[in-house]
């Protein structure tokens, strides 16, 4: 589940298969648009109708993408696995401190996290809506965008809950371990709020890539992250991941299908 050319621009759009700055390593490529690819008609074109079939090509894609893994993955791959594993080893020690044994920063922290949640997910579909109201393509691709990446999202998430089957913080004095069958889908790792906001997020601020579209964007789903860890619901590597995930998917989503103006 990796993302090819990670830090290329967001307005630079695709001109070939090796250059596509969003695309999964090595994916193939969708042919520059033609006037008949504008056609509401068109498999290609965004829209609701074919969402669904784009989500099932998307995870193809995802599940598919470690063995297009290529070097030029790695200036982002590395990092994010060192980090990974970094906070894996803080995991326990982070979850033990004292200042998170409050039961009030725990509660607020979560309604907080939950309310920005909701934000995200409430946003695709007022930008949907306002696009449709104002004949606006491009609040409308928006929308449908962030709507496909949070499903993407989603579906990763829940088959890496049912394959890690990781303890609560709340649970073993928060020991974090992994593989507990007692867990079920209930598992902590990763972080549900993590993985759907920050691919909202993604598309939203590659869509609008004004530095405060971005900075807001990207600093509620921080919160996002941030929180889950305060109200003691994720482990600091479960809302590494979910956000790397989510950041991914919805560059992945937002590269693939998004059509210049």
């Amino acid at each position: 589940m990796l993302v090819s050319n990670w830090g290329a621009p967001a307005q630079t759009s695709p001109s070939t298969p090796d250059s596509a700055p969003g695309t999964l390593p090595d994916a193939p490529q969708a042919a520059a648009p033609t006037p008949s690819s504008t056609q509401p008609n068109d498999k290609d074109a965004v829209t609701l109708v074919n969402t669904p079939v784009h989500i099932l090509k998307d995870q193809a894609a995802i599940w598919s993408s470690p063995v297009r893994v290529r070097e030029h993955n790695f200036p982002v791959l590395i990092p994010l696995v060192l980090a990974t594993a970094l906070a894996l080893t803080v995991d326990h020690q982070v979850m033990s401190s004292s200042k998170l044994q409050n039961a009030s920063l725990n509660s607020e922290a979560n309604t907080a996290s939950n309310g920005l949640l909701g934000a995200f997910v409430i946003a695709p579909v007022a930008i949907y809506g306002i696009g449709r109201l104002h004949h606006d393509d491009h609040a409308t691709e928006t929308g449908i965008l962030a709507g496909e990446a949070m499903v993407n999202s989603l579906v990763v998430d829940e088959v890496l809950k049912a394959a890690t089957m990781r303890e609560r913080p709340t649970l073993d004095n928060a020991e974090g371990k992994f593989f507990q069958t007692s867990v079920g889908l209930n598992s902590s790792f990763p972080s549900t709020h993590s993985i759907i906001a920050w691919s909202s997020a993604t598309v939203i601020a590659e869509e609008y890539p004004g530095p405060l579209t971005q900075l807001t964007a990207y600093g509620l789903a921080t919160g996002v992250s941030l929180t889950r860890v305060l109200a003691k619901q994720h482990f600091p590597s479960d809302v590494l991941v979910g956000s790397a995930v989510g950041w991914l998917v919805g560059r992945y989503v937002f590269h693939k299908r998004h059509r210049d103006e």
